[in-house]
């Protein structure tokens, strides 16, 4: 079968925000919170969990007095998300009646 499945993206809230960041070149903190509808600390968990694996970057900064921490994909973790997306499509494809 063609992909590969990658556990890292197992929990849909993983999944999700790695579709966000298929498409935007970065995505903020708040922006994720507001459009995944979770709290603070379970979606900071997911993003660890996703920037452990190298699979998201993490940047830092400042908007004036205000911290901004925004995020994006890397090549690894793109290339692994369209492996996990071709191995799912691969297994529907095979269970089809």
């Amino acid at each position: 079968m063609k992909g590969t499945y990658d556990k890292a993206f197992e929990n849909v809230i993983r999944l999700r925000i790695m579709s966000i960041l298929m498409v935007n070149e970065q995505f903020d903190f708040n922006s994720f919170k507001e459009l995944l509808g979770v709290t603070d600390g379970n979606l900071a968990s997911h993003l660890r969990n996703l920037e452990s694996a190298e699979y998201i970057r993490v940047d830092k900064t400042f908007v004036g007095r205000k911290p901004m921490t925004n995020y994006s994909g890397t090549k690894e973790g793109k290339n692994a998300f369209q492996a996990h997306l071709e191995f799912l499509e691969n297994l529907i494809k095979e269970n089809r009646t």
